[in-house]
C-alpha cells in the first residue's frame, strides 16, 4: 500500500534551547526566513505524501497559524506587485499539503504521541518525522529514500546514520547486518534506546525518520499497558519489537541533518543554509570570510 500520510510529532517542551522556546514553540525557530517545521511538512510533501498531522500540545497554536491563510496579510501583498515573491511564499505556506492537527493532552513519551495520530492514519503504513530533526537533502529527500524502501521491501524503515561512539548513549544503538550488497539498507535486530557504554550493538542511531506499518499502533496500546504511571511510552520498544520480528529495515540515508532542539544544531543550520541561499548565500559568505579574518 502507497504511504500517503505522514505524522510530524512536535509536542515537545523545548527544554535544551530555554529561553528562546519559552513562548515561541522551538518547531517555530527560523532556518533563516523559514521555521524549522516547514522544512518537514516540506520533505514529506515532497515524498508524495497527501495528508500531515502534526502532534502539538497547548502553546503551540501559532504553529497551526502559520500553515492557515492570513487574509489580511495576503491582501495587502497582492496589491503590490514588488511583493510577488513575497506574496507567492506566504500563499504557499496555506497549501504545502493537507495538513491536520491534534494535541497531546499528557506529555508521555513519543509512543504515547504517535498512538494519538491512530485515528487519522487508519490501517496504512506511514511516515513519521520527528519535529526536531531538519534533514535537508533537495534533490531526494529523505523521507522519500524511505518511501522508496518500504515501497521496494515492505517491512518498516527506519533513518539511521552513524554517530561518534561517545554520542550514542544520546540516541540509541542498533544491532544491523547488511541487507543489500551496498549495506546502505540494513536488517535490524535489536534496538537499546539511550544504551550504556558497555551496551552499544553498533554506532547507527535512528535520526528523525521512519516509515511505520499500521501494527505498531496494537503494539503501543500493549505497551502502554505494561508501563508504569508517571513513566513515558518509548516508541523505540515498538520498533525493537518489529526487528525482532524480521519486519523492520535501516536505511543509511544520504542528507544532512540538524538538531533542533539544540542550540548548536540550530546555529549550524542558520549558517549552512545561509551560504546556500539563493538571495543571500554570496553575501553571507562573504561576511563570513571577512569574519573568519578577524579571528
Amino acid at each position: 500500500m502507497k504511504v500517503r500520510k505522514a505524522v510530524i510529532p512536535a509536542a515537545g517542551l523545548g527544554t535544551r534551547v530555554l529561553p528562546a522556546s519559552k513562548a515561541v514553540p522551538k518547531e517555530m525557530l527560523n532556518i533563516v526566513d523559514k521555521p524549522a517545521i516547514q522544512y518537514i511538512v516540506e520533505e514529506a510533501a515532497a515524498a508524495g505524501i497527501e495528508d500531515i498531522l502534526i502532534i502539538t500540545n497547548r502553546g503551540k497554536g501559532v504553529i497551526e497559524d502559520h500553515f492557515d491563510h492570513s487574509y489580511e496579510l495576503e491582501d495587502k501583498l497582492s496589491k503590490n506587485p514588488s511583493k510577488k515573491k513575497i506574496y507567492d511564499d506566504v500563499l504557499y505556506c496555506s497549501n504545502i499539503a493537507n495538513i491536520y492537527f491534534v494535541r497531546q493532552k499528557e506529555t508521555k513519551g513519543l509512543g504515547h504521541a504517535i498512538m494519538c495520530a491512530k485515528n487519522f492514519v487508519g490501517d496504512e503504513p506511514f511516515a513519521i518525522l520527528y519535529g526536531d530533526d531538519v534533514i535537508i537533502n533537495n534533490e531526494y529527500p529523505v523521507t522519500k529514500q524511505l518511501v522508496d524502501a518500504y515501497d521496494k521491501t515492505g517491512k518498516g524503515i527506519v533513518g539511521v546514520k552513524e554517530v561518534a561512539r561517545e554520542d550514542v548513549p544520546k540516541y540509541c544503538s542498533l544491532d544491523v547486518t547488511p541487507f543489500t550488497e551496498d549495506g546502505k539498507l540494513m536488517s535490524v535486530h535489536q534496538i537499546i534506546e539511550k544504551p550504556k557504554p558497555e551496551q552499544i550493538m553498533s554506532c547507527f542511531s535512528i535520526l528523525g525518520r521512519v516509515v511505520a506499518p499500521p501494527q505498531v499502533f496494537d503494539y503501543l496500546a500493549e505497551d502502554l499497558a505494561n508501563t508504569p504511571e508517571g513513566e513515558e511510552l518509548y516508541f523505540t520498544d515498538t520498533l525493537a519489537r518489529l526487528g525482532r520480528e524480521d519486519n523492520l529495515l535501516a536505511l543509511d540515508f544520504d542528507g544532512i541533518r540538524y538538531d533542533m532542539g539544540n542550540k548548536l544544531g540550530i546555529m549550524k543550520a542558520n549558517c549552512e543554509v545561509a551560504l546556500a541561499h539563493d538571495e543571500i548565500g554570496e553575501d553571507f559568505k562573504a561576511y563570513i570570510k571577512e569574519l573568519a579574518a578577524k579571528l
